[in-house]
């Protein structure tokens, strides 16, 4: 779903949902996302796209080779126990084993084909992996299984969004925020999805509203965004306030100085515009 914005160099939009770093550059620590779009890079105790650990079921336990391996020996023993399953996927993850984790979860989707958990498990997994073919794949028939998974409409609007199909990944978009209106990471990924498209404005107002919400989760991520859209419109005081907020000063101005100079070329919408 960043396809677009990596042409702007080092700028990375925060997706909430997709392990944006490993689509493009980061923007300072934080990072200015989208996938997402992101697309927060994942809420996992939520089934969850909001955090790095987007993939799987979550784990109380911090990841440990020792756990790792008793885990893996479980899962050996009986394939098909989903919670084990799940949970040695994500201790696969925590270490950084994403191919493992990947080939896990999908022998779990291959063997319960009709379990939506299974699907949404691996669409994630393949989602930050940046593998959007296989990502849309499995969220489609995870979200044709349970269309109430509000976090697995979102994955799949930013497989979506990825692909430049911005007005069906707003779709979902607003499917999930309908399921889960609280969740202010469906708004910023719905945001970033119109900054795809150049429509600052409706960006602006999405981030805005998320930013205000009171239950919002999502506060440092939303608000970079915000920071973004606010300077890509010119506003750099503006934006160099908001990102303030999250950012050390360094950083912040580091970022407001490439903004500056990428929306001193000539083109530079329309490129974005047209791929």
């Amino acid at each position: 779903m960043m396809q677009k914005l990596q042409r702007l160099g080092s700028v990375m939009v925060i997706w909430d949902g997709v392990s944006a770093g490993k689509l493009c550059k980061a923007w300072g620590q934080i990072g200015l996302i989208a996938a997402a779009l992101a697309l927060s890079a994942c809420q996992a105790n939520k089934a969850a796209i909001d955090t790095d650990a987007l993939t799987t079921a979550s784990t109380s336990s911090a990841p440990s080779f020792k756990n790792t391996e008793a885990l893996s020996k479980q899962w050996k023993s009986d394939p098909t126990n989903l919670g084990v399953t799940l949970a040695y996927a994500k201790s696969l993850e925590q270490l950084g084993q994403k191919p493992t984790q990947i080939d896990v979860l999908r022998s779990a989707a291959t063997q319960t084909q009709s379990n939506a958990n299974s699907q949404s498990q691996l669409g994630r997994a393949l989602l930050s992996a940046g593998d959007m073919q296989g990502a849309s794949e499995s969220l489609t028939r995870a979200t044709t299984l349970n269309p109430r998974d509000a976090q697995a409409l979102s994955a799949l609007g930013a497989t979506l969004d990825q692909q430049t199909k911005h007005v069906e990944a707003r779709e979902k978009y607003k499917a999930a925020m309908a399921l889960a209106p609280d969740d202010m990471g469906f708004v910023n990924n719905m945001a970033m999805s119109y900054a795809l498209q150049g429509k600052l404005t409706d960006a602006e107002s999405l981030l805005r509203k998320a930013i205000t919400h009171p239950k919002s989760k999502s506060m440092p991520r939303i608000r970079q965004n915000l920071a973004l859209v606010v300077g890509l419109q010119g506003r750099f005081d503006e934006a160099k306030s908001i990102a303030s907020e999250d950012l050390p000063p360094d950083q912040v101005q580091a970022n407001m100085d490439y903004l500056q100079q990428m929306l001193g070329r000539q083109n530079t919408w329309a490129q974005l515009k047209n791929g």
